[in-house]
């Protein structure tokens, strides 16, 4: 088995106003870098249409209505100062979310090891009735109680490695025991949530904020005396990875010091942990990342780290 690399050309069609960080370079620089021999084992899908079905296990209707209905045929509709919706918007973030479903249905069916979904716009500030932070869909959400209500498991971990808090991952997840949602990220920055103090209905969501400036030793001290202990402790039967590359030293959005390596280590991590728990089982969706030379080298040392483990 192997490693899936799922998304759609219609990720490119969500266009941001110009200067926003959030461009569709972004998905272009990842794709281009994962074109080059090192990744030729990649299995490489579409993405699917993310159904009404999926995406309201998460979000209530009237939301999902009024993201339609909101939806412009030209132009573009300001939900935030950071939030827009253009044509493409909604039919992007079907993609994302459906990328996220369609990679823990292959997982689950043993015709890859592991996932990433190479997609935009990213998810992980949507809250249960607020597009916001870039975000419209909660992404990795849909994708664990998909996991969780189609597959039949009975716990799941969502591990985030943003440097932004994913306070929508949080929030859709609060009131379920199955999943345990641990991020580490920079504190203080937006949206201005995830405090070691935020734990959860049941004590299942772990928080570790990073001080302005911290070093990946910082960042890599968290993943083991935090974030790792806590997952092993839930016993998940797959780990979902939020994995925004924004915390690197070269992002214009953010302040903390990691490089490559930190993101091969986490990955590493995480695929020693996924190897004990849950027979290897990962899907990783893509989240932030803004330098477009810093995102691409991150995003590929993550699937290289994937595509060996998915060897394994």
């Amino acid at each position: 088995m192997t490693t899936a690399l799922i998304t759609h050309p219609d990720c490119l069609l969500h266009v941001n106003p110009p200067g926003h960080p959030e461009q569709v370079a972004r998905l272009q620089a990842i794709l281009a870098a994962l074109e080059t021999e090192p990744f030729a084992g990649l299995v490489r899908v579409e993405a699917p249409l993310a159904s009404d079905a999926q995406i309201l296990r998460v979000h209530p209707a009237d939301y999902l209505a009024a993201l339609e209905e909101a939806s412009p045929a030209s132009g573009m509709v300001a939900i935030d100062a950071d939030t827009s919706l253009s044509p493409g918007t909604l039919r992007a973030a079907r993609r994302g979310a459906g990328a996220v479903v369609l990679g823990v249905d292959m997982v689950m069916a043993g015709e890859v090891r592991n996932a990433f979904c190479a997609v935009r716009p990213p998810g992980h500030h949507a809250e249960t009735a607020t597009a916001m932070g870039f975000c419209y869909f909660g992404n990795v959400a849909i994708g664990a109680r998909h996991a969780l209500e189609e597959h039949g498991l009975e716990r799941v971990a969502i591990v985030d490695f943003d440097v932004h808090h994913g306070n929508g991952t949080q929030d859709l997840v609060w009131n379920d025991a199955r999943v345990c949602f641990a991020s580490t990220h920079q504190m203080p920055l937006y949206p201005g949530t995830g405090a070691r103090e935020e734990r959860g209905a049941f004590g299942q969501v772990v928080n570790v904020p990073l001080p302005p400036g911290a070093s990946g030793g910082v960042f890599r001290a968290g993943m083991l005396s935090r974030v790792l202990p806590a997952v092993e402790a839930h016993r998940p039967e797959m780990i979902l990875i939020s994995a925004g590359f924004d915390a690197h030293a070269r992002d214009p959005l953010a302040n903390l010091q990691l490089v490559e390596a930190d993101f091969a280590w986490a990955t590493e991590r995480l695929c020693e942990l996924a190897n004990r728990v849950c027979g290897g089982r990962i899907v990783s969706t893509l989240e932030g990342g803004y330098d477009l030379s810093a995102l691409a080298a991150s995003a590929a040392v993550h699937v290289k780290v994937l595509m060996e483990r998915g060897y394994g």
